[in-house]
């Protein structure tokens, strides 16, 4: 099949790029620096001419309230015209855990519920994979919640899982039956968010303070032990543990 991963060049899409074509699947690994911008539809038309698949893995380029919204509302509206006009018979698109059980003030996850309402009325047959937080973000994390030498994040759980896993399992989406809804994976275990950045900077060598604190936002919004993990329905569970991840890098 001809498979065009929007946003191929970035951590997740060249892995699922990879899987594919080992397959021996025809994926594109379409981004602004390939010439295809789904921000503005540049380059979409012929990105997706004679395209089974499309596979949106796309991260926006800034980081506030409203670069976000615009990004994934502006992206989601070419997408699904250029989708429509190529004939494609599964869009794909990778979500977050949780993102409809956080207030308001999580700017990141109300933008990616707009991205998938926008896939839901697209009228293109779709599968939305839900994941939790990455292990490869948590420094990241820690750098957004730095002040001075010190970091306080909650103490509330996560249950986070290495990229390559996400990446594998939305390749095997990618081939298979379009679901219109969603499915899920996430980690193997419940980390502490505190704990998790604690370890990996210790892993790091990296000196800053990291302090628990409950009141403490994750990305905005203040989080429960529930909020950002797999609910009751079914969900692929990965297999790579923190600590083995951890002992990899």
């Amino acid at each position: 099949m001809k498979i065009v991963v929007i946003g191929g060049t970035g951590l997740i899409g060249s892995q699922v790029v990879g899987i594919l074509r080992d397959q021996g699947h025809e994926a594109l690994a379409a981004s602004p620096s390939s010439g295809v911008d789904s921000t503005t539809g540049e380059g979409l038309d012929d990105a997706l001419a004679g395209a089974h698949v499309v596979v949106d893995v796309t991260n926006p380029p800034v980081f506030t309230p409203d670069g976000v919204m615009a990004f994934f509302t502006a992206s989601g509206r070419h997408l699904a015209v250029a989708e429509v006009a190529a004939g494609v018979r599964h869009h794909v698109a990778l979500s977050i855990i949780g993102l409809d059980r956080v207030g308001d003030e999580a700017f990141y996850l109300k933008a990616k519920v707009a991205q998938e309402q926008q896939i839901r009325a697209s009228g293109v047959p779709f599968t939305i994979v839900r994941a939790t937080q990455f292990f490869e973000f948590l420094k990241g994390i820690a750098d957004s919640a730095t002040v001075g030498d010190e970091i306080r994040l909650t103490s509330k759980t996560l249950q986070p899982l290495a990229a390559a896993e996400v990446a594998a399992y939305v390749a095997e989406v990618a081939v298979g039956e379009p679901v219109d809804g969603v499915v899920e994976i996430a980690g193997p275990e419940r980390i502490p968010l505190a704990d998790a950045v604690r370890r990996r900077l210790a892993a790091l060598g990296d000196p800053r303070k990291v302090v628990d604190d409950d009141t403490a936002p994750y990305f905005g919004s203040v989080i429960g032990d529930d909020t950002l993990v797999p609910g009751n329905e079914p969900h692929r569970s990965a297999k790579i543990t923190f600590a083995d991840w951890l002992a990899s890098q």
